[in-house]
């Protein structure tokens, strides 16, 4: 096992949080450090694995604070921000010149990009998943009323009247 330093730690610790895999870190170290390291050595730095449970606090604390971080700021990532996605189109669209089929697919990606933001609700879920996932909602607390019964009615369901196979439906109204 090679002898790390403090920024090597720092750095490793900073990589394991932003998901990156130990042997993508052990890489990344030898890259920039000029230190090779073993995998294993890497995940010693995890605190989410067995392995990285006899870590200091210190380098806990800056391990949780990094994914933290990470998590928040999504939109940082080139990738997850719409502006990139189309400033890449425009590039693929001038570049196809004069071949009308790719430009029309590049058109499509675009257009798909902008349907797709434009029905997304809250979280980053489609309108038609919003109203899925309310009715998934619904049919649970109906679920749970039904299994667990609250110990008075609600006024709404004054009106009905359980009924037996063998019974008649009532001719007279209730009051």
């Amino acid at each position: 096992m090679a002898k790390l330093t403090e920024p090597m730690k720092i750095f490793i610790v900073q990589s394991l949080a932003c998901f990156e895999t130990p042997q993508q870190v052990a890489d990344s170290v030898k890259n920039n450090f000029k230190v090779e390291i073993e995998r294993m050595q890497c995940a010693n730095y995890d605190p989410t694995k067995p392995t990285g449970a006899k870590m200091s606090q210190k380098l806990k604390d800056l391990f949780y604070k990094t994914r933290k971080d990470f998590r928040a700021n999504v939109e940082d990532i080139p990738l997850a921000n719409k502006a990139f996605h189309f400033k890449e189109l425009q590039k693929m669209y001038d570049d196809w010149g004069k071949n009308k089929m790719m430009k029309a697919n590049v058109l499509k990606q675009a257009q798909g990009l902008i349907q797709m933001g434009g029905s997304s609700a809250k979280g980053g879920i489609s309108a038609k998943e919003e109203v899925e996932l309310q009715i998934k909602r619904l049919e649970l607390e109906k679920l749970q009323r039904e299994v667990n019964p609250p110990k008075e009615r609600p006024p709404e369901e004054d009106y009905k009247l359980p009924l037996e196979p063998d019974e008649e439906i009532p001719r007279e109204p209730i009051l």
